[in-house]
């Protein structure tokens, strides 16, 4: 087991891959077969492939807040007249499809949250055809930013209500980047070093929630983190560093999302969540 990204550094060099040093500390930790631990991963990668491909269809969710942009992105792709790149806009597209989803209560895999269910998979579904990625190939990006996600929700959080939305998006983006590096090809020391970027870039992102739903503005920073993967991704790659160390960051990400006044947590009592639209939006909500 580690309980730093040091320590997940450092243990890794014992193992073919990142991704096989969190397969042995799950087989550690459940008493489940390897066998049964890449099925299970392989039943999420389904969950999430179906999320997505629902989401870009087009949804609508229960309140009629959100849905309709991940079609309205797919269709914008289809132009070609874009200003940000293909993969990075194929990327937003998935993951707002996948919290379209969950808005409208259908299933999404939780990585790490729910809130923040779109990132990971938005970003996988974008790049495994760019880095001709097989199936495993595709489950171990996963179990990279799972080994990742398990530190950071081990010494700071990835929940809303705790740590604001730094904590979920924030999370999220950051196991993206992370298992981005590494699927390109890159070193464990370079995953740490995309994740203290993202996160550094993320500090202090409240959770606000119009109308304490899981939607606004929830489903575009979904889109937003997922772009942020990328970008972490490429400067790590280029040999770029962050001058704080990644754990001295993930432990700046709990101390000031502990710091983070309550109406910052989830509690929909600030942020846009107490802008006039979004209170008459609320007060409409529950008239319903």
């Amino acid at each position: 087991m580690f309980y730093s990204v040091e320590d997940l550094i450092k243990q890794s060099a014992d193992y073919e891959s990142v991704a096989e040093l969190m397969i042995a500390v799950e087989i550690e930790m459940t008493g489940r077969s390897k066998e049964e631990i890449l099925d299970l991963m392989e039943r999420n990668l389904k969950v999430m492939e179906q999320s997505v491909e629902e989401g870009v269809a087009g949804v609508t969710s229960v309140t009629g807040l959100t849905g309709g942009d991940a079609k309205r992105m797919d269709d914008y792709l289809a132009t070609a007249d874009f200003l940000s790149g293909d993969l990075i806009l194929r990327a937003v597209r998935n993951a707002i499809g996948v919290n379209e989803v969950n808005a409208k209560m259908g299933l999404v895999c939780a990585t790490p949250t729910a809130g923040s269910a779109g990132v990971v998979p938005g970003v996988l579904m974008a790049c495994r055809e760019k880095l001709q990625l097989n199936r495993r190939q595709q489950l171990d990006f996963l179990f990279s930013a799972g080994a990742f996600g398990l530190v950071m929700a081990n010494n700071a959080s990835i929940s809303g209500a705790e740590g604001g939305c730094q904590a979920e998006i924030g999370s999220a983006s950051a196991m993206a980047a992370a298992a981005l590096v590494l699927a390109k090809g890159g070193t464990a020391e370079q995953a740490g070093q995309a994740i203290a970027m993202t996160l550094k870039n993320m500090m202090g992102l409240i959770c606000d929630p119009v109308a304490g739903l899981v939607e606004v503005p929830c489903v575009k920073r979904n889109a937003l983190g997922s772009s942020q993967a990328f970008i972490s991704a490429d400067m790590a790659l280029a040999g770029i560093q962050s001058v704080i160390p990644v754990d001295e960051v993930i432990e700046t990400m709990y101390r000031v999302g502990r710091q983070m006044p309550s109406i910052f947590r989830e509690t929909a009592e600030g942020g846009l969540a107490v802008s006039p639209t979004a209170q008459r939006l609320t007060r409409e909500i529950l008239e319903k």
